[in-house]
């Protein structure tokens, strides 16, 4: 059995990859989050941890021992990233699979809209920064760069970096299915920056 590490488990993105992870894979689930104490827990194959994604002792403590850790947070990105990427290196965990944003490398079509420079774009340069932070370190990355968020059925195309996105949106159903496709199968996209959206 797979032990895995979600932190941001409380937002809406963590919350639909661990709702699929239970009802698709026998993952032992550790969820973090600075409101972890509030989730209502499946006792046999989940625990809680409230803490900082800023916090390093608390990071390596819930880092340590997992097979892989999945990250969807808002906010600092840059700062967030620096920290889980430390962490892992120093406690031997190698599989990450991190949330971005589309328009990191300015990706986006004409027809999808504005493609402004990334490092200075206020929305944009912490996700850059993240994303820079991630493929400079040694760890077994998938950068996931998702479109618009909506709620619908899984129906997802991947782009790699290099190429221009697809589609505008994307469900997070579809997100969470590709993130269980990554742990399910340990070949998939490894060191790879992509993006995911529903076909146009």
């Amino acid at each position: 059995m797979q032990k895995g590490l979600i932190i941001g488990a409380t937002g809406s993105i963590g919350r639909t990859v661990r709702k699929m992870m239970l009802a698709q894979t026998d993952v032992h689930l550790t969820l973090y989050s600075r409101r972890a104490n509030r989730l209502n827990l499946d006792a046999k194959r989940e625990t809680a941890i409230a803490g900082s994604a800023l916090d390093d002792k608390q990071l390596d403590q819930a880092i340590c021992g997992q097979n892989f850790v999945f990250v969807a947070l808002s906010g600092d990105m840059a700062n967030f990233a620096a920290h889980i990427v430390a962490s892992m290196e120093r406690v031997n965990v190698h599989r990450l699979i991190f949330i971005t944003t589309m328009g990191i490398y300015q990706e986006i079509p004409a027809w999808l809209g504005d493609s402004p420079e990334p490092y200075h774009n206020p929305i944009l340069k912490s996700f850059r920064q993240a994303a820079d932070r991630i493929e400079q370190s040694s760890l077994n990355y998938t950068i996931i760069r998702p479109g618009w968020y909506t709620n619908g059925p899984i129906n997802y195309e991947i782009t790699q970096k290099g190429e221009p996105f697809g589609g505008h949106d994307v469900s997070r159903q579809s997100i969470a299915d590709y993130v269980i496709r990554l742990i399910n199968d340990s070949t998939l996209d490894n060191q790879a920056s992509v993006g995911i959206n529903t076909p146009e």
